[in-house]
């Protein structure tokens, strides 16, 4: 045996077996989400899903299925042992570290006028819907998937309206006063919030849940992650991948590498593993969220920028999240 494979805490330590077993369990966890996406894809183009029912899918898994789930989840849970203050701490401060860091970047960008999609497209992840997918497939529950979604989503939708406001082509400052007050009632009125709210409610005051209420909840709730990947998947738009190349590869490579690479180790080093650690590497590294190039459509940006690192990260987190999985899974992480 050489030298180098017996070096502690190398991956050289481990057999080909285990270093097999490893991808596997990547692979399983990636693997059956990203196929989901696939047949959204396929069932476009056989006209089973057509380009209305889209939008009804994605407002259904929005505002139903995905607070249901959420909800479900927390109510039959004791919150009071499930909450970590230590941990929606760090996914806010990571967040709001991420968002500077991808500002500090665009300022590079020679035109000034794509800037502020590249910061929107740049940190602001399908962390719900993708969040709760990777972690249900991996431990069987949505785990500190709700938690990670108070830490993050709420900053993610007020910097996404500050940055587009402020980053706007042509314009310095924010010529809507009233629009971060209508963002801040959107956040408290959101669904997912909701679900989560009123989950933590329901669990906090120990409220038995009937047995037939259960099975519904369960039932629609199980709803939320195929069609809402299916859902993605077909609003898959190829020609957007091949506009804007330049400063989209650069948007998504921090999105799916870049802020990875620099938080998860901090992550490490404050000592979150299993479930936790897979909700901040979704957090921090999954596609980019659909929703982005709808807001910076309707707030006076091209959009072109936001739909190709859409795109592109849809397409390439298949392969990021599962580098990522089988890093720390090797690393004996999760």
């Amino acid at each position: 045996m050489s030298e180098n494979s017996n070096v502690q805490g190398s991956f050289g330590e481990y057999s080909e077996g285990e270093k097999m077993e490893n991808l596997i369990f990547s692979l399983n966890a990636t693997i059956p989400i990203f196929l989901l996406m696939v047949l959204g894809v396929f069932f476009r183009r056989v006209g089973l899903i057509k380009g209305e029912l889209i939008g009804g899918l994605n407002q259904f898994v929005f505002k139903a299925a995905l607070p249901v789930l959420l909800f479900g989840n927390l109510a039959v849970e004791d919150f009071t042992s499930v909450w970590d203050t230590r941990f929606v701490v760090f996914c806010f401060g990571t967040t709001l570290l991420s968002i500077t860091i991808v500002y500090l970047i665009s300022l590079t960008l020679k035109d000034s006028s794509i800037r502020g999609e590249f910061v929107q497209g740049s940190y602001r992840s399908s962390a719900a819907i993708l969040g709760i997918a990777f972690i249900k497939n991996i431990y069987g529950t949505s785990g500190m998937a709700p938690l990670m979604i108070v830490g993050s989503v709420p900053l993610y939708n007020v910097m996404a309206v500050v940055v587009l406001s402020f980053m706007r082509p042509g314009q310095s400052g924010m010529s809507d006063p009233t629009l971060l007050k209508k963002t801040l009632r959107g956040i408290a009125t959101n669904p997912i919030i909701l679900g989560i709210f009123f989950g933590a409610l329901w669990s906090v005051l120990k409220i038995p849940m009937p047995a037939i209420m259960l099975k519904t909840v369960n039932t629609l709730g199980g709803m939320a992650t195929p069609l809402g990947l299916m859902a993605m998947g077909a609003g898959f738009d190829w020609k957007q991948a091949k506009r804007g190349m330049g400063s989209a590869f650069l948007g998504s490579f921090m999105k799916l590498f870049g802020l990875c690479a620099i938080f998860l180790p901090v992550a490490v080093f404050f000592g979150f593993r299993e479930a936790k650690l897979i909700a901040i590497l979704v957090m921090l590294g999954s596609s980019t969220t659909v929703s982005s190039y709808v807001m910076a459509r309707n707030m006076g940006h091209a959009g072109v920028l936001t739909s190709s690192i859409v795109a592109l990260t849809t397409c390439g987190s298949a392969f990021s999240l599962t580098f990522w999985l089988y890093l720390l899974k090797t690393l004996e992480l999760i």
